[in-house]
């Protein structure tokens, strides 16, 4: 619960809370002699039946909104605090912008000072201040919030105000702190304070966003990264065993200092810990904006108790007018911590006005095709309110698959299982990838067709090898899931494996028996040739056969496996193609890639010669080309290791 602003600066909202109560929230020296709230204040209300409310009093000036923000995380109730004689403030405008676009649905209005007024016009004054904020509240989900008319000096209405508080307390949190945890989700608080006390050592506070937390156990910083252990808890005030979701807790952490721990911070189950510098949301502009937003305008950002400086790039339009919604990426200045569904607000550069709201929909926003169809479909389906309902979504726009893992830390839980999958949906990788059956399907269609073409454009070849075609069809598959793919694809006699190669079933050549015996003669004299292989004049020459029937024969064996083409009728037998692969390895010094010239050295071959080879083995996907260099591929089972000498 939160305590909004007061219309004149003075202690108004905070002697109201200390008559609800009891407890003055003005700690400090600067307070108390100025009459303003400086820094967050903290009060608790405890009823006779165990509920409890927890205040947050924030600041009221407008050069002191940014403490607001911090202190307007993760409330669930506001009580906007609006002085009777002075009636709706600039600043009274912005707390209620706030609240609204963080998304705050539950209200309730005091009209405070009502001591002050003239008794005689007392109650023309009431109303007409009631009409103005109800006027105000009418565009918001505040709208028919109640009003309640106090003093706090003379104690007037605040009794009816206390009990309409723990009224709403009990309606919509009737068993706080005694439910079971619900499964899967992680806990998560955000740091509004940090400090020591003796014996305890260090004391971080806040409201808890989500999940449950006991005492010992084993938390993280963010987005620090930094490890913790909960050693003890104080919940609404009072001593506790568990932290439970949207109460204010004061937790004592071993394994960090006082200084190591910030605003802005959040302390998190370690499977839910993650930091970010980039997040895509869906941007609501503030109706009372003057103008329209436009794409790459820099803003502070807040999110949970953190203000970081950063700009927004609108994905799906190029400006935003007031009161529209589009879907933007937020590139921040530092690392923060969020989650899907976490609530934000933009204000502008120079800090002076509220611009927008932000929900999170992807902490793990790409850099890189942010503004494609497919990820705005995709954005669209984070968007839905429901998790069953957005994973189906997602998953019907994921062709290919989703990773369940790094999903599930979006979404604050702590294991993947807790993810509502719809039925049917394949999971690959130990349960860490989900795809549908449908977006498989098509998948290996893909690679089906490409292939085709690969066998259309290289008919002498036997066919790609698993990496390389990899690149070809979906150069974006996770290892799991091309894998799946395509060992089911030879499981079903779709494509064949032969060796290291892939290819269709009616690509493989079968040699009649004469060439058959032609090929047991060309063999040998490939493999005798060593390093220098004849050509298909020389070897008809040699073997007395038509060339015609010699390159026909070498194409049916390069179909097979059995030898390569690595230039037009110059072909290679594989033990030569594997010796001379292990000679490239050898020849690659560090980090540096395969040159020419010390390949052409330690194969002994003519230079032009050994570019052939080099850019066979560019081609076949053994290396790739970069400058005049030749990269050995990464993993790449080609070619294996030389077969040893003649």
């Amino acid at each position: 619960m939160i305590i909004g602003t007061a219309g004149h600066i003075d202690h108004g909202k905070t002697a109201l809370v200390r008559a609800l109560t009891g407890v003055e929230t003005d700690r400090l020296p600067e307070e108390k002699r100025r009459g303003i709230s400086i820094e967050l204040g903290y009060a608790y209300l405890h009823a006779d039946d165990g509920c409890s409310l927890g205040f947050v009093d924030v600041p009221g000036h407008e050069r002191l909104l940014h403490t607001m923000l911090a202190g307007a995380t993760g409330i669930a109730h506001v009580l906007l605090v609006v002085a009777a004689d002075d009636g709706v403030m600039p600043q009274t405008r912005e707390h209620l912008a706030v609240v609204a676009l963080l998304g705050v649905r539950q209200g309730s209005v005091a009209l405070t000072k009502i001591d002050r007024l003239d008794p005689a016009a007392r109650a023309d004054r009431l109303a007409a201040v009631q009409a103005e904020v109800q006027a105000l509240l009418a565009a918001t989900a505040l709208a028919g919030a109640p009003l309640f008319p106090v003093s706090a000096h003379t104690g007037e209405g605040v009794a009816a105000l206390r009990e309409h508080l723990l009224a709403t307390a009990r309606l919509h949190d009737p068993a706080a702190g005694t439910a079971t945890p619900a499964p899967g989700i992680g806990f998560r608080q955000a740091v509004d304070r940090a400090f020591t006390l003796a014996g305890t050592g260090t004391v971080v506070t806040g409201t808890v966003a989500a999940g449950h937390a006991g005492v010992g156990d084993e938390l993280q910083q963010v987005p620090a990264g930094r490890p913790v252990r909960l050693r003890g808890i104080h919940a609404q005030n009072r001593p506790a065993k568990r932290a439970d979701p949207g109460q204010r807790c004061a937790l004592a952490l071993a394994g960090v200092d006082k200084d190591e721990m910030h605003r802005g911070d959040w302390v998190c189950h370690p499977a839910i810990a993650l930091t970010t510098t980039r997040i895509d949301v869906q941007i609501s502009l503030w109706p009372d904006e003057a103008k329209a937003l436009r794409s790459g305008t820099p803003v502070h950002i807040h999110l949970g108790t953190s203000d970081r400086m950063g700009s927004v790039v609108l994905l799906d339009t190029d400006t935003l007018a007031p009161g529209q919604r589009a879907l933007a990426q937020l590139v921040l200045h530092g690392s923060v911590a969020a989650w899907h569904g976490d609530r934000g607000v933009l204000r502008d550069a120079a800090a002076s006005r509220t611009l927008a709201g932000v929900r999170v929909l992807d902490p793990f926003a790409p850099q890189r095709y942010r503004r494609t169809p497919e990820r705005l479909a995709a954005l669209n389906a984070l968007a839905l309110p429901d998790r069953a309902e957005r994973l189906a979504a997602l998953l019907a726009q994921a062709p290919l698959g989703l990773d369940l893992r790094q999903t599930a830390r979006a979404e604050g839980l702590v294991t993947p299982d807790a993810l509502p999958l719809p039925a049917g949906t394949l999971q690959l990788e130990r349960g860490e990838l989900a795809i549908t059956p449908a977006a498989l399907a098509a998948l290996q269609a893909g690679v089906v067709d490409r292939l085709r073409t690969f066998h259309a454009g290289a008919p002498d070849e036997i066919g790609p090898d698993s990496r390389r075609l990899r690149r070809l069809a979906a150069p974006r598959a996770s290892d799991a899931l091309w894998q799946h793919a395509i060992d089911d694809l030879v499981a079903r006699q779709a494509i064949v494996r032969s060796a290291h190669w892939l290819h269709l079933p009616e690509h493989e050549a079968r040699l009649s028996e004469a060439e058959q015996a032609l090929a047991q003669r060309l063999l040998p004299a490939l493999l005798a040739g060593g390093f220098d292989p004849p050509w298909v004049r020389t070897l008809a020459q040699d073997l007395g056969c038509a060339e015609t029937l010699v390159r026909q024969t070498l194409a049916r064996m390069a179909r097979r496996g059995e030898v390569f083409q690595v230039v037009k009728d110059l072909y290679y037998p594989i033990l030569t193609l594997e010796q001379l692969a292990g000679l490239a390895r050898d020849c690659q010094s560090g980090p540096r890639g395969l040159q020419a010239a010390s390949f052409r050295d330690a194969s002994g071959l003519g230079r032009k010669r050994a570019i052939q080879v080099l850019e066979f083995f560019d081609r076949v996907g053994f290396t790739r080309r970069v400058r005049d260099e030749h990269l050995p591929r990464p993993g790449t089972t080609l070619f294996g290791h030389p077969a040893g000498p003649d």
